[in-house]
């Protein structure tokens, strides 16, 4: 047994509690520790084919997910372009606002940056957008590979939590 902060904790995850009357109190440890996570997947739509896998991964661990905006129509972009250059404007500046929002509402990000037309562990300007405004809020910021060779290597160094290396069970 261990005695901490007026309780004995016992081996076997029980907890007995002793009173201000002097009686006891069995039961299971108390805990507010949960390993589970509401996690916004960001990464560019070149890169959408391997969020299934992921998703379905990070859910088996407890945690709940947030898709990317554009996830279920990832050529929503082009229609806009190809619609009018001010249509296009005003759509991203909503998908920017929205992404904003769910960061917001997650306790962090995983980011998917992964080979992109030759450029390695691709980080796109969006994507870094959703970086920034995680580390402004004060969310954990996940990078699946490492941080690319980049311009903004420095301040992915200092906004990236942990580089997980495609290893999903690290992110928590």
């Amino acid at each position: 047994m261990l005695y901490f902060l007026g309780i004995f904790y016992c081996v076997c995850s029980s907890v007995v509690e002793r009173c201000p009357d002097k009686t006891e109190v069995v039961g299971p440890i108390p805990t507010t520790r949960t390993d589970s996570m509401k996690i916004f997947i960001c990464a560019s739509k070149h890169l959408y084919h391997h969020i299934p896998e992921i998703k379905t991964s990070l859910e088996e661990q407890g945690h709940v997910i947030t898709l990317p905006n554009s996830y279920d129509n990832p050529a929503r972009e082009q229609e806009k372009k190809n619609i009018s250059p001010e249509e296009h404007k005003k759509w991203k500046q909503e998908m920017i606002r929205l992404q904003k929002e769910k960061v917001a509402d997650n306790d962090a990000i995983l980011v998917l940056n992964m080979n992109k037309n030759g450029q390695e562990n691709y980080i796109g300007g969006a994507t870094f957008l959703e970086i920034y405004m995680a580390f402004e809020l004060g969310k954990k910021v996940f990078l699946f590979n490492p941080i690319p060779e980049t311009s903004m290597k420095d301040e992915l160094l200092a906004m990236v939590t942990l580089v997980i290396n495609g290893d999903l069970s690290l992110a928590q």
